[in-house]
């Protein structure tokens, strides 16, 4: 989870944005989006940074429409690539007067 928020947090920096207190309202919004009970409302997982603004907002009525496929794309590609990486069992060995 600390990994995925050093995204916002550095767009924040970079907008010259204060990024501590942007962050802690975006995440206490997305914290309402996924509490039980009558006070949650699943609107609120919609929401992200306006860093021309420098407030939070939805994302989904603004048009900011996340490319899932990419992401899953780029995902399996990254998985694959790790299991060939772990799969390669073999090694070059140089014989004593190839050193040389």
């Amino acid at each position: 989870a600390e990994a995925l928020l050093v995204i916002p947090k550095v767009l924040a920096v970079n907008a010259a944005k204060d990024a501590t207190e942007l962050v802690a309202r975006l995440r206490a919004t997305h914290a309402k989006s996924q509490t039980g009970g009558g006070a949650s409302d699943p609107n609120l997982k919609y929401y992200g940074l306006d860093l021309i603004g420098g407030e939070i907002r939805d994302n989904l009525k603004a048009g900011v429409v996340e490319p899932a496929i990419s992401k899953i794309k780029s995902l399996r590609f990254a998985t694959e690539a790790a299991i060939t990486i772990l799969r390669i069992d073999d090694r070059i060995i140089l014989n004593a007067d190839q050193q040389q």
